[in-house]
């Protein structure tokens, strides 16, 4: 009856190994390891720290034994290591005084501590899989786009729990557009930007501001960018207000502002309703840097683009004056743009300005071409008077000699 109730227990425990497998993924031989060491964990701190412990778990013949290996003697004073002969001939008939037997264990007979240590570890073995499943599945979605369902909203910071494939998410608030709000129930577009695993769950963060949104917008969006025939270039945004895009073709029978546009509009406009209206704004990348900097300023007309220094990356635009304050942008945000954009620092100055600077810089350059004339002049005059002076003393030298020789 005993045996029938130990070999009942033994396929409890392979149906729970096999169900935790079915049900949660976790690998059978990843738990048996687990079981594994709690046992010999447990057995050893209940003997005294003998660890000369066989254990033997198998799913496919169901064997689950565990044994620990004693000394046979006539008295014991190390009940983790020795046993008396009584004892050991009931585990082995050949055992004999000074012999080592293996004496077979009921897991029953742990003890409450050991049952305890061997609970809490397989349930960490659980953790620790389910961490690494869930680790594994964002960072192999790092920097894409996901599709999460609202599941609550925190009142007081704004937070908002999504699900993810039955994972809870946080999108911050410093991570959601500024306009944008949504009820529990919704399924919204997220960006996957961070995922970085720690001791404890793993951290990821999830944004609807991040720039690498739009991008992967595009690319759900423009089949022609999705097969690398239009390369997206740089995006720099200011969420739930402008983002501009730049875009190049590697096929010269392709528009590659035209592909993002869609006819009538269409392509962009989705994603327009996506970002909640948010303007966009789709540049032709040139390899050329003042064209690039030129069409990263539009909608305004540029004139000119003058480098300044390539090093710092500084360069100063030219625009008409009605232009001026359309390239400049609401609170400098299209100039701002414009510079993530290419990467360059933008000076933006009007026609005008230009013109009364470079005519100012004339008059500095003629005020001093005649300030170092009169300077010349003044040095002239200078040296005249002092060869006068000279000629003059030596006149009165040679008149005081003839008067001398005379006398």
């Amino acid at each position: 009856m005993a045996k029938s109730r130990a070999k009942k227990n033994e396929e409890n425990i392979f149906q729970a190994l096999a169900l935790l497998e079915k049900e949660m993924n976790i690998p059978t031989d990843y738990m048996i390891e687990k079981i594994t060491n709690a046992i010999r964990i447990a057995l050893k701190k209940s003997n005294n720290g003998n660890d000369d412990i066989q254990i033997r778990i198998d799913p496919e013949s169901k064997v689950f034994s565990v044994f620990i290996r004693k000394k046979v003697v006539e008295e014991v004073v190390d009940s983790g290591r020795e046993v008396l002969l009584e004892t050991a001939l009931k585990n082995d008939p050949l055992a004999e005084i000074g012999s080592i037997v293996a004496l077979k264990q009921d897991p029953k007979e742990f003890g409450r501590i050991a049952a305890q240590t061997a609970k809490h570890i397989i349930h960490q073995g659980i953790r620790d899989v389910e961490k690494g499943q869930v680790a594994e599945e964002f960072q192999s979605r790092h920097q894409e786009l996901v599709t999460a369902t609202v599941d609550r909203i925190n009142p007081e910071t704004g937070d908002i729990i999504v699900k993810i494939n039955d994972h809870d998410v946080v999108l911050t608030r410093n991570e959601q557009v500024e306009n944008e709000h949504f009820e529990v129930g919704d399924m919204i577009k997220v960006y996957v930007a961070d995922v970085k695993i720690g001791d404890r769950e793993p951290r990821t963060t999830i944004s609807r501001t991040h720039p690498g949104m739009v991008k992967r917008l595009f690319e759900t969006e423009v089949p022609e960018i999705f097969d690398g025939t239009v390369q997206i270039k740089s995006v720099s945004r200011e969420a739930g207000s402008r983002t501009k895009i730049a875009v190049w073709s590697n096929d010269e029978n392709v528009d590659p502002v035209g592909a993002c546009i869609g006819s009538r509009g269409s392509r962009v406009g989705k994603i327009v309703e996506e970002l909640g209206g948010e303007k966009i704004d789709i540049i032709k990348y040139s390899e050329d840097l003042s064209e690039f900097i030129a069409k990263a300023l539009s909608p305004a007309t540029v004139t000119s683009v003058e480098i300044i220094d390539e090093n710092a990356k500084s360069c100063r635009v030219t625009v008409p004056a009605s232009q001026q304050s359309l390239a400049i942008g609401n609170k400098g945000q299209n100039v701002r743009l414009a510079a993530r954009l290419t990467g360059w620092k933008i000076d933006i100055r009007s026609e005008e300005e230009m013109a009364a600077e470079a005519e100012t810089a004339e008059e500095e350059e003629w005020d001093e071409e005649n300030l170092t004339a009169e300077e010349e002049d003044v040095t002239a005059e200078a040296e005249e008077e002092t060869s006068e002076a000279t000629d003059a003393e030596t006149e009165n030298e040679e008149a005081e000699e003839e008067t001398s020789e005379e006398e």
